[in-house]
């Protein structure tokens, strides 16, 4: 299992220059998969940053900016992938982690503009929220720490059912201060069940610092009270949330749960609707930007010579085409049917 805020050290001691030249890639890595996920993130942060911008435009209702935890959600989602039999819970903020999962541009945009053909809901909840099975990916409701319960509930039926999937559930520090997390927890500590459970722990439920929530200064060490094991994760570290996750796969599924505290810094306001300058300290997240994951995993991959500077250029130019194309297509697009209004609501 993971140790707490590891660094990768260098090689049999090896010079940063060595490392650069010959570059050690984690267990089940190419350099392939690094370019692919940077390629994935960058797609998701042009995606972030526009619908936050169509917010101001009045076309985008709400949203919840991922910007500030790309890492922790993709390191994750590519342990799980790796994996190949993982199923996801994540919650409002985890928009990085349903583009790399697969959601397209346009369906993303369908989705946060309210469009009939929106995968999730057809335009009828929440951005994202409600049910993506192809991607293996629930999400039923923004209720804090709600989806815990249910992960848990979907693990269990996984054991039942005689299916070795993993669950991945996704939820903020603010929701360990709510009963279903200690619910979940201890039900999934209890039946022994295969749940992660990912805290991207940026510090702030909505307004309310982690020192006003709780005395801990690791939610991981949460994880003892209930018998199985935490760790705490350089969230803005994609490789470290990689192997930590791919780690605690194999432990969740052959011994039970494990609680992955994955520390990230949220760079946008709660939501769209939150003006975080009320109640962050001036500069903190100037600061805080200084370890953008989209920047440092590329320039990881420019210092060992897997990408190029032209090859950098060109993904963050064709993810803006696509941006721009997505937004297109869902502005020209009609909302759901006032006739499809009841649909989905009853059913058998």
């Amino acid at each position: 299992m993971p140790k707490k805020r590891t660094a990768r050290p260098q090689a049999n001691g090896a010079s940063a220059t060595a490392a650069r030249s010959k570059p050690q890639l984690p267990k089940g890595l190419k350099a392939a998969d690094l370019v692919d996920y940077y390629t994935r993130m960058v797609q998701a942060r042009s995606l972030d940053e526009r619908i936050w911008a169509l917010n101001r435009q009045g076309k985008v209702p709400i949203a919840a900016s991922s910007q500030g935890h790309e890492a922790a959600q993709l390191g994750s989602l590519l342990a799980a992938e790796k994996d190949g039999n993982c199923f996801l819970f994540p919650y409002y903020r985890d928009l990085a982690l349903k583009v790399a999962a697969g959601l397209t541009p346009v369906q993303v945009m369908m989705s946060f503009m309210g469009k009939a053909g929106d995968p999730y809901s057809n335009g009828r909840q929440f951005p994202l929220q409600g049910a993506d099975l192809p991607h293996k990916i629930i999400q039923i409701s923004n209720v804090v720490a709600a989806g815990l319960t249910q992960a848990v509930g979907y693990a269990l039926a996984c054991r039942m059912s005689g299916d070795d999937t993993v669950v991945l559930v996704y939820f903020g520090d603010g929701a360990t201060s709510q009963g279903e997390t200690h619910e979940a927890m201890n039900f999934a500590a209890v039946q022994k069940l295969p749940v992660i459970f990912i805290c991207e722990n940026n510090r702030y439920a909505i307004s309310t610092p982690q020192s006003s929530q709780m005395v801990l200064e690791e939610v991981a060490s949460r994880a003892a009270a209930y018998g199985f094991p935490g760790f705490t994760v350089d969230g803005m570290d994609m490789i470290h949330c990689y192997e930590a996750t791919r780690e605690a796969i194999t432990h969740a599924r052959s011994q039970g749960p494990v609680l992955l505290e994955m520390m990230v810094e949220r760079f946008m306001s709660h939501t769209t609707d939150d003006d975080d300058r009320r109640y962050r300290p001036e500069g903190e997240v100037e600061r805080a930007r200084e370890r953008d994951p989209v920047i440092t995993l590329g320039q990881t991959l420019l210092e060992i010579g897997i990408l190029t500077q032209k090859k950098v250029d060109a993904i963050a130019t064709e993810a803006l085409r696509l941006t721009d194309e997505a937004t297109d297509i869902a502005d020209a697009s009609s909302p759901p049917a006032e006739s499809t209004l009841h649909d989905s609501v009853y059913g058998p």
